[in-house]
């Protein structure tokens, strides 16, 4: 089984990549959405999405506590496509803070965060089949002007390390061209 981690900005086509990927690899899949239909523009968005993937697909809509629901999800699915970390790390800190940062556990919400990637890494090596998963790159981009904004980034920014670590390959997409970033070649 293989472990895929697709990073990239925002509209870099990374989960049309994902999607061409898993295709490619022919296997039943099972597709894990954490997207949140908070309002009418992410609905349509969550919509749109769901109109581009095969029909034959499997779909699993989880916010929180990935890992434990694709376990018990899995079924006969040999390919499971996570998109995004992203909306997964948004998810849990919203739990955990409010808008203006006046409430805000650090210690908590990145406790939070570890332990749900690391119990996503733990269903990764433990089910039988390979991942695909979605996310952003935050730390390429200007330094957030507010402690709610540098939080996220780095939250999201350990959370893809921890992804990598454990990731067999890793694409950077960049305006839709996936550049293959491990393993490394050199020579």
């Amino acid at each position: 089984m293989k472990n895929i981690l697709i990073i990239g900005g925002a509209r870099s086509g990374k989960s049309h990549f994902a999607q061409e990927l898993a295709l490619k690899l022919g296997k039943p899949v099972l597709f894990v959405a954490t997207a949140a239909a908070l309002d009418e523009e992410m609905q349509h968005r969550i919509e749109e999405h769901q109109r581009v993937r095969p029909a034959t697909w499997g779909t699993l809509e989880v916010t929180i506590n990935v890992g434990s629901q694709i376990s018990k999800k899995i079924g006969g699915a040999q390919m499971v496509i996570v998109d995004c970390i992203t909306l997964l790390v948004n998810n849990i800190f919203s739990q955990y803070s409010d808008q203006t940062a006046e409430q805000i556990s650090v210690s908590l919400i990145e406790e939070r965060v570890t332990n749900e990637i690391s119990e996503l890494v733990e269903c990764m090596n433990r089910v039988d089949a390979s991942f695909i998963i979605v996310t952003n790159e935050v730390g390429a981009g200007l330094v957030p002007a507010n402690r709610v904004g540098r939080l996220y980034r780095d939250l999201l920014g350990k959370a893809n390390q921890m992804l990598a670590q454990h990731a067999d390959e890793i694409y950077l997409l960049v305006a839709g061209l996936p550049i293959k970033i491990k393993p490394a070649k050199f020579g």
